[in-house]
């Protein structure tokens, strides 16, 4: 059985693309999930399928505190946070399998 890690996510679907904000208890499941579009919404219907940041949490409780706070963030403020690790906004997805 696979340990649930707690985690926060921003996928954007190209380079100054449409911005996403999860949260989640399995991260590779769920992103696999986005880049095959089985969960329907927004990022189905705007092709946002790239993982360009992630938080591991130590709970669930504190990862969805962490998401609801960012889903409030300006735009500008996102991109800041995962242009300082991932400059070009590489999808990030095959460093987590």
């Amino acid at each position: 059985m696979a340990i649930k890690q707690p985690a926060v996510y921003i996928l954007a679907s190209k380079k100054n693309g449409t911005l996403y904000t999860g949260v989640t208890s399995d991260l590779v499941k769920r992103i696999w999930e986005h880049k095959n579009d089985l969960i329907k919404g927004f990022t189905k219907r705007y092709k946002v399928h790239n993982l360009v940041w992630y938080e591991l949490h130590d709970n669930m409780d504190a990862a969805i505190e962490r998401e609801k706070n960012m889903k409030e963030w300006k735009r500008a403020w996102k991109v800041r946070l995962f242009e300082k690790d991932n400059p070009n906004g590489n999808d990030l997805y095959d460093s987590i399998i």
